[in-house]
This record gives structure tokens, sequence and C-alpha cells, in this order.
């Protein structure tokens, strides 16, 4: 069965992207675990109509009784389950279910979220363009706290830079919640609609935790608009009477 691995597959032929800032999306990539590939590990999963994510928490307002209509602080809650949309047309030989692991279609038994026993993983690989991977635009060729890191390398006289970097965003644990297939009287092409719910997002990367440094903290008793919140300007580690 052809697989995304297999070169001579015409299913799988890369095309070129423009070189621009904006992220197009012809340069998204997206990767699971193929059941059956040519080659072990994460495989790009080919004609993806749509990939996307969606991610909330609530946030909830603190109020003091005697000091009027007043804010006192906002309190993030809990994070929900971040949400994907993978949606990708349907191939004879290769169904989403196969694309992201299980022994569906014409690889085995699988015809139902019901028979999934076993959680994924998706990649998700936004790779540069030229004007961004040679320009000095980002830090190191393995950034550690960027998740930016080697994607291919070209090489030969023709290559316009040495390496083409990319970010890494590793979602992990995933679960498909929903999914449909849709075959119309008045349109020849079958649609997959897949909903995955993830258990964890990493770069794949860094170490996670308490203290890592994620932009916006304080320091020291600095002045307003140094780059963090007007609120913690002046002394934000001073102990305060409550």
């Amino acid at each position: 069965m052809a697989k995304p691995s297999d070169a001579t597959n015409y299913i799988y032929r890369m095309g070129t992207a423009p070189n621009t800032r904006a992220a197009v999306s012809q340069k998204n990539k997206v990767y699971g675990y193929m059941v059956n590939a040519t080659q072990p590990g994460f495989q790009q999963i080919g004609v993806v109509s749509e990939f996307g994510h969606d991610e909330s928490r609530a946030v909830e307002p603190i109020r003091g009784v005697g000091f009027g209509d007043q804010v006192a602080e906002l309190v993030p809650g809990v994070t929900e389950p971040m949400t994907l949309t993978l949606n990708k047309t349907l191939l004879y030989a290769v169904n989403l279910f196969q694309a992201v692991g299980y022994r569906g279609g014409v690889e085995g038994l699988v015809r139902s979220l019901k028979h999934h026993r076993w959680p994924f993983d998706i990649k998700q690989e936004l790779v540069f363009s030229e004007i961004i991977s040679g320009g000095g635009n980002i830090k190191g060729d393995l950034d550690a706290a960027t998740g930016a890191g080697t994607a291919t390398v070209q090489t030969g006289p023709e290559a316009p830079i040495g390496t083409a970097r990319a970010l890494f965003t590793f979602f992990e644990g995933c679960w498909l919640n929903s999914y449909s297939a849709s075959y119309t009287s008045d349109a020849a092409i079958v649609a997959e609609n897949g909903g995955v719910t993830v258990t964890d997002i990493i770069d794949g990367l860094s170490q996670y935790g308490e203290w890592m440094d994620t932009g916006l903290a304080p320091a020291g008793s600095g002045a307003a608009g140094k780059g963090y919140s007007l609120r913690f300007a002046g002394g934000a580690g001073t102990p305060t009477t409550l």
C-alpha cells in the first residue's frame, strides 16, 4: 500500500511555497504515526484540508465589598484540554484512522471510535521561509526556549541557505473525540472530519515547570513600561498589608 514516504507516489509529491514573512498554510506540515509505514516514527499526513487548534480557560474576577465597582484581580482558572481539528480527503488506501496509527481501513478492523484503545501523538512543523531562516531572525540552530530546530538540510551549489528551520509543536496523548465522513451526490470528493482532544502540548526540547521563562516577568523594582504589567511597577516582590 502506498505510504507518505513513497517518493514515487504522485499523491505525496512535494511542491514549493512562496517566501514571505507571513506564515502560509503550504508550509504547515502535520505528522502522525502512520500504520504500517515504510519507515518508523512520524510520517507526514497527506491531503490534509484543515488543521487547527483551539484552547480556552476561564478568567474569574475578584472584587471587594466597599471598594466600589472595581476589579481587584483577575485569576486564571484551569485550562481546558486543547482540541484539534484534523480534516483530510479520504483515500481508498489511507483513511484518517490509519493516518494517526490505528489499524483501520484496508489495514485492519478499526471502524469506530470505540475501537480505539491507545492514544496517539501528532507533530506540527511550521517551516520558515528563506527570508526568516537565512536572515538571522532565529536564535540558535536548535533553540530549546522556542522549539525552533533544524527541519531539512539543503545541499548543492544552488542551495539558497544551508538549513531550513521550523517551529515544532508536539501534541501528546491524543484521542479522537469525533469522526465523520460525508458521501454526497453533488460532490465527488469524500471529506473526513476529525476532532481531537489533547493531553499535553510541548515543543519537544524544553524542560517545563514552575520557573520556566514565559516572558513578562517583573524585574526587581523597575519603573513602569519596562516590558511587564504596570501593576508590578515599583517593586513586585515588596510585601503589602492585606
